[in-house]
């Protein structure tokens, strides 16, 4: 006897979407094919909707502990519910202090304990000081380690720091014997304070995009894959905003360099040229693209060049978002618009398959973290399903953010779609008529090694 079955639904499967049920058992996907109703111990309806797989959000900055006022995990997880995402993978920073060792580590552990609506797992970080703390901080269960090239924009004592070139191939060597994989922020340093030296205040929307180059982008992503070529450590690549950099991978790929790329929403739905009414709440690193760059970065998308997509979900208080293009805090709140936004803007506005788009939020990011339960419509894995109304639209407002700090520069858009019903092992945690349903249930996932 099952426990669920969703039925009515296209369902999006990875050979293609299909119209079938999806039978559940303990938590795990028993079933997919024709059943009897007789069968099951309760019957989900799901009306002509997709059943996505859960989104799988491999960037989103809970600054808990020590920045608690930012994000945190009860806030930030709950935002990922109400969009979709299930699981979902916090960055070493901008928590006090930063997770670069067991200790920190430890304590990131304690302060996620029941709080989490979906499950969760963490990244240690490669920072100049801790290359002795590395072997340590991978066998406490991080999935992957996070590096900055260029400055991570505090000087505040326990918080993170980028790594030079050489500290990158130290870093990289340690972590190749340990089959962990490196994620990598690549902008370049030199040529960044090189630029932003030149600016004059206050700083505007396009001479804060001028002193982060593409250029910028590109040569720190091929400083990187030389020194991933050196070391045989498998690398990823965070929030890429360029064709540029995406034609280097590829070729890095095509060698047999062991690496993936990433890129965000923001970068497909925001531009250069939106900066300046948007204000400082669109500012990021890398920034926002013309739009003559970002047709390109459409295109590489399409064409299946993209790995995957996270949201580098980076919230602060709203007073930081003040200043100028330069003071004002680099960071983009989105992680609960992953799914609906990018359904809109790829599949009903530019014809992007489903299962693509599923791909790209669930399944290749679960594969590369090693969440083997994770990531895909298929039997025996977790039982985690994002509905998705294609029939409906509206307009995202700030009461129905669940952040902490209720700003977006989604605010105010016009979304073609709707996330109206998410599941988590099987158990409703969120539909649009009651929003977030229960208490939290989000388990922690540790590091399991590639082939192990």
């Amino acid at each position: 006897m099952l426990d669920l079955c969703i039925t009515g639904g296209r369902v999006v499967l990875p050979s293609g979407v299909e119209e079938t049920d999806v039978g559940i058992k303990a938590g795990k996907i028993a079933r997919i094919g024709p059943i009897d109703e007789k069968e099951a111990r309760c019957i989900m309806n799901a009306n002509g909707q997709y059943v996505f797989p859960g989104a799988v959000d491999t960037h989103v900055h809970f600054s808990e502990p020590g920045r608690t006022e930012w994000e945190g995990f009860f806030t930030g997880s709950r935002s990922l519910a109400a969009g979709g995402t299930t699981t979902y993978v916090e960055m070493p920073l901008n928590a006090l202090p930063a997770t670069t060792n067991r200790a920190n580590l430890q304590r990131k552990l304690e302060a996620a304990k029941g709080k989490n609506y979906v499950d969760y797992s963490f990244y240690g970080g490669l920072v100049p000081t801790n290359l002795h703390e590395l072997a340590d901080l991978s066998a406490s269960g991080v999935v992957a380690f996070k590096c900055f090239l260029s400055p991570c924009g505090s000087d505040i004592p326990g918080d993170f720091r980028n790594v030079d070139l050489n500290g990158l191939r130290a870093g990289m060597r340690l972590l190749a014997e340990k089959g962990q994989l490196l994620c990598v922020h690549a902008e370049d340093p030199s040529m960044i304070s090189q630029l932003e030296a030149k600016l004059l205040s206050p700083v505007g929307a396009d001479a804060y995009v001028a002193s982060r180059p593409v250029e910028a982008e590109v040569k720190a992503v091929c400083d990187t894959l030389a020194a991933a070529r050196e070391t045989g450590c498998r690398i990823h690549f965070v929030h890429i905003s360029s064709a540029a950099a995406i034609e280097a991978i590829e070729r890095a790929k095509e060698e047999g360099v062991d690496v993936t790329v990433e890129s965000c929403p923001h970068y497909f739905l925001l531009s250069a040229e939106e900066l300046a009414e948007l204000g400082p709440l669109a500012k990021c690193q890398p920034p926002l693209r013309p739009k003559q760059e970002q047709a390109k970065l459409w295109a590489c998308l399409l064409d299946g060049q993209i790995d995957w997509l996270a949201s580098d979900h980076s919230p602060c208080t709203p007073d930081l978002k003040d200043g100028d293009f330069l003071t004002a805090w680099g960071g983009i709140s989105g992680c609960q618009n992953n799914i609906d936004i990018m359904f809109d803007a790829a599949v009903k506005r530019r014809g992007m398959p489903p299962e693509q788009l599923a791909r790209l939020i669930a399944t290749n990011p679960a594969k590369r973290m090693n969440l083997r339960e994770k990531g895909e419509i298929a039997i025996g894995k977790d039982a985690d399903f994002a509905f998705v109304d294609d029939r409906q639209s509206y307009t995202l407002t700030k009461e129905q953010l669940y952040y902490k700090n209720k700003h977006s520069p989604y605010v105010g858009r016009t979304i073609g779609c709707k996330v109206t019903r998410v599941l988590l092992r099987g158990q409703t945690i969120y539909t649009e008529e009651k929003g977030i349903i229960g208490k939290p249930s989000g388990e922690l996932l540790h590091f399991i090694k590639q082939g192990g």
